[in-house]
């Protein structure tokens, strides 16, 4: 009988753990986090248990991983790195059964206050960008996982109408379309999505042609996401809480804007930003969460025409959101709030795009980013 019941329930077992993944967060380490920590992710009932503290680092934010799953990327927040005035960026292994990291080696970031970076399809070139240094940069990577120095460095110039916020470059994201042809970076100081050619195997980047796409001055775009179709960009403005439609031309980059709506509820009229935005697998809702407000606004894409329309503001029961991710399935998305250190979970309904609190919450110091290991 014994032996019946095992027969029986192993595969019940080891079905649950292939539900279960690894979720690396990155966060801010100037409080009470040390760097870059690991959760174990249950995609059958959306619950996160700790694995605790992977690998200690300065404000490592955001993170990437390779595309083997062998590796990760961290970004050094930082405006002087190893005595110059510049961030950095970690390259990391992954043990696979422990989630623990090792670190492979670090480099400068190019500039001053590194906040996003990207690893391409094939998985030779890591793209960063620079939000102090107003700068975009990429670097090559090694069989072994290792970062070379910068293949690429590009300094953007020029300004736009808020002279507070942008009087210079101020580079926020870089995103990969699925060609591995371009990369798009978001420049909140000038208002503009710069458009580069992407060698994958040289690790370079170059300006395109066209170069750039505008958004409304004084928006300040700040993170973006691509349909899965390839055909629509939707970009999140920081400044203007708003996310903008581009029709997106997969040959040759260019953006041709559709509409922008505010991801703020009617009537709100205290101050907020807009901070992370993703899409639905199958495209047909936009999440972007927004601080001030402090809530994860829901869209619904028109599959005609790529447009949206605000369908929900969710509170993320926290207070500044600075990114969120939904989970692999798309059944779940988790919500970091920075300022009152917590993570939260989300329910998803497939079908109207419609987020509800799960109920969950978990400590942890200023979450900023997360990434799943497949």
């Amino acid at each position: 009988m014994k032996l019946f019941s095992a027969l029986v329930l192993a595969p019940l077992f080891l079905a649950h753990l292939a539900m279960a993944q690894i979720m690396y967060v990155g966060t801010y380490t100037e409080g009470t986090s040390k760097g870059i920590y690991a959760y174990r992710f249950d995609a059958a009932t959306g619950k996160l248990a700790s694995m605790g503290l992977m690998a200690e680092t300065p404000d490592p934010t955001f993170l990437a991983l390779h595309p083997s799953g062998k590796y990760l990327y961290a970004v050094n927040e930082l405006n002087t790195f190893q005595g110059k005035k510049t961030g950095g960026v970690t390259a990391y292994s992954i043990d696979r059964a422990t989630g623990k990291l090792t670190q492979l080696n670090q480099v400068s970031s190019g500039g001053p206050g590194p906040c996003h970076l990207i690893v391409d399809a094939t998985g030779k070139t890591l793209m960063v960008a620079n939000y102090a240094g107003g700068s975009f940069a990429s670097f090559p990577i090694g069989a072994d996982g290792k970062l070379g120095e910068a293949a690429s460095f590009i300094q953007e110039t020029g300004s736009s109408v808020d002279k507070s916020r942008q009087s210079e470059p101020h580079a926020h994201s870089v995103n990969l379309p699925k060609n591995n042809k371009f990369m798009l970076g978001a420049d909140l100081g000038t208002d503009k999505i710069m458009i580069f050619r992407l060698d994958a195997a040289h690790g370079k980047i170059t300006p395109s042609d066209p170069p750039s796409a505008s958004v409304k001055p004084g928006s300040g775009p700040r993170h973006m996401v691509i349909a899965p179709d390839q055909k629509h960009v939707y970009v999140l403005s920081e400044m203007g809480s708003s996310v903008t439609t581009f029709e997106y031309n997969p040959d040759t980059a260019a953006m041709k804007e559709l509409d922008m709506v505010s991801a703020l509820p009617a009537g709100f009229k205290g101050q907020s930003s807009g901070a992370e935005i993703a899409i639905a697998n199958n495209g047909n809702f936009v999440y972007a969460s927004n601080r001030g407000n402090d809530s994860i606004a829901v869209f619904r894409v028109d599959k005609k025409t790529g447009k949206l329309t605000l369908i929900q503001n969710q509170s993320t029961l926290g207070k500044q959101p600075r990114a969120f991710a939904l989970d692999p399935t798309g059944n779940y998305l988790i919500a970091g709030n920075q300022q009152t250190n917590t993570m939260a979970t989300f329910k998803v309904d497939r079908n109207t795009g419609m987020l509800s609190p799960t109920g969950d919450k978990y400590d942890l110091g200023a979450p900023v980013t997360f990434v799943f290991l497949k």
